[in-house]
Parts: structure tokens; C-alpha cells; sequence
């Protein structure tokens, strides 16, 4: 007959399933539940209800580890790069459809913005601060080439709109009353910013992680 810790090894090997990191989450485990049974003595080893309401059900803790491991670098790389993308795409796309049609919302929407322009920035901010935070939250010390990666690839569009802009290579006046020197400055004061929101975010996450 079976003991309480084989059946919930049995139990977790089954449900972990081909997980990468397989070998090492049973041999944790094995641990806790050798260090279980010393708790309880061994007229307890069969008591299988005591041994999950301690570490889980198996089907809880192979849930846990496939969460964990669906969370890797490059999916959070790429989650904040596009969404950084999709913004960038959104102001793209309203900017050429104020310009092109004359639709009553759309010049609603678009007076809307540009009086609330800082306003956006500091949300836009946040945004980075939020990339660096999830990241030190998640990978901790580790993140920070990430960070560093993910920073780059993402102010990309930012850098290119801001240069086509200035040099005037796409059509200057679509971006009328915000090209002034003060929105320019603030822009570019902004963006210089960025990373060191980054960083306090990660710092902030990478405490958390801890």
C-alpha cells in the first residue's frame, strides 16, 4: 500500500506533466514532504488530507509551476514592446484621420488630447515605470539586461516619429498647435526621463521579488 508522500510524489509527477524543470520541482517537493513527515511523526506519513492542506494538491502546485513558466523574458519582452507599438500605431492612425476626413469625433477627440497633452506624458511615464516594475518583479536582479533590451527595442518608434517630426519628413503642419519649442523641449526632457522610470520601477518590483 501506498504511503501518503508516494502517492502525492505519484500525483505531482503526473500533473506537472513534461515541464522543463521537472526534475528539480520533484526533487524540491520530495523535500518538503520528507520534512512533513519528520513534523508529524511517523504514525502521520498516511494521512494524505494533512500532507496537502500543508504544501497543496498537486494539481494546484503543477498550475502554479505552468503559470510560472509561461511567464519568460521574451514573452515580456515583446508584451510591452507591442504594446508601446499599438500606442504608437493608435496616434499614427488618429493623427491621419483627423487629417484626412472630417469627421465630428474624431475633431472632438483630437482637441481632447492635445489640451490634456501633459497629462498623457505623465500616464505615458507610468507606462515605463510599469515595464521596469513587472520586470524586477518577475526575474528580480536577473531582469536588468532585460530591462535594458526591452527599453531599447521599445523607444524605437518613439525616437523615429521624434525625428521625422523635427526634420520635417512627414507632413508638418498634421501635428499643429503642438510643434512650438516648449512642447518640443518637454517632449525630448520626457523621453530623457524614461529610462530612469524604468529603472526606479525595477528596483521598486525587484524589492518585491525578494
Amino acid at each position: 500500500m501506498k504511503t501518503a508522500s508516494q502517492y502525492f510524489l505519484q500525483e505531482l509527477e503526473q500533473a506537472i506533466g513534461d515541464h522543463p524543470d521537472k526534475v528539480n520541482i520533484l526533487a524540491e517537493y520530495e523535500l518538503h514532504v520528507h520534512e512533513w513527515m519528520k513534523e508529524e511523526g511517523a504514525e502521520s506519513v498516511d494521512n494524505y488530507s494533512k500532507l496537502i492542506e500543508r504544501l497543496g494538491s498537486p494539481q494546484e502546485i503543477a498550475l502554479l509551476w505552468r503559470q510560472e513558466a509561461a511567464i519568460t523574458p521574451k514573452k515580456t519582452q515583446w508584451l510591452f514592446v507591442g504594446l508601446n507599438i499599438a500606442m504608437f500605431l493608435g496616434g499614427v492612425i488618429l493623427t491621419i484621420i483627423y487629417n484626412v476626413f472630417s469627421w465630428h469625433w474624431v475633431e472632438q477627440l483630437w482637441h481632447g488630447l492635445t489640451e490634456t497633452t501633459f497629462i498623457i506624458m505623465i500616464v505615458y511615464t507610468l507606462f515605463w515605470g510599469l515595464l521596469g516594475y513587472e520586470i524586477g518583479k518577475e526575474f528580480g536582479d536577473g531582469g536588468r539586461r532585460l530591462l535594458h533590451k526591452t527599453f531599447i527595442v521599445s523607444v524605437v518608434p518613439n525616437l523615429l516619429l521624434m525625428y521625422l517630426t523635427l526634420f520635417k519628413l512627414i507632413p508638418y503642419e498634421w501635428f499643429q498647435p503642438l510643434l512650438n519649442v516648449p512642447f518640443i523641449m518637454l517632449c525630448i526632457g520626457f523621453t530623457i526621463v524614461l529610462y530612469p522610470v524604468c529603472l526606479v520601477g525595477f528596483r521598486w518590483g525587484r524589492k518585491l521579488s525578494v
